[in-house]
């Protein structure tokens, strides 16, 4: 088995970035589109590539766009589509998917005030911009 190719390793970040925010497992999304839920890891890895109806199926189930999967992809260095491809590590860590993060985000979201939201949101923009207290 070859490395997975970037794209598909972003995509399936991405698969599992809004999986984990709105707090589905990664059986109940597979049910959801009649695939198992190991099927759903090995996307979310991107170990397997997804096909054009796979991604219109997670984008329905996720109410997202299919362009939600491709945002913030940033091709290799030196990457010419339609030639050879650089391959990214398929499993580096980031931020995003941290479990902190995954908990913060479902718990603002399930904030009802889109008031509150807001304000909460500059709060913590206000607080990052802040220079650390020594």
């Amino acid at each position: 088995m070859g490395i997975p190719h970037p794209i598909d390793v972003h995509v399936g970040k991405r698969l599992r970035l809004k999986r984990t925010i709105l707090g589905m497992s990664q059986e109940a999304i597979g049910t959801a589109i009649g695939v198992t839920f190991q099927q759903v890891q090995k996307y979310e890895r991107g170990v397997n590539r997804m096909g054009a109806s796979r991604l219109y199926d997670f984008s329905k189930i996720l109410g997202v766009p299919v362009s939600y999967f491709f945002e913030e992809y940033d091709a290799p260095a030196g990457h010419n589509p339609g030639m050879a491809e650089n391959i990214a590590p398929a499993f580096e860590h980031e931020k995003m998917t941290s479990r902190e993060t995954m908990e913060m985000m479902r718990a603002y979201y399930r904030i009802a005030s889109p008031q509150a939201r807001k304000r909460i949101f500059e709060l913590v923009k206000t607080m990052a911009d802040e220079p650390a207290e020594s």
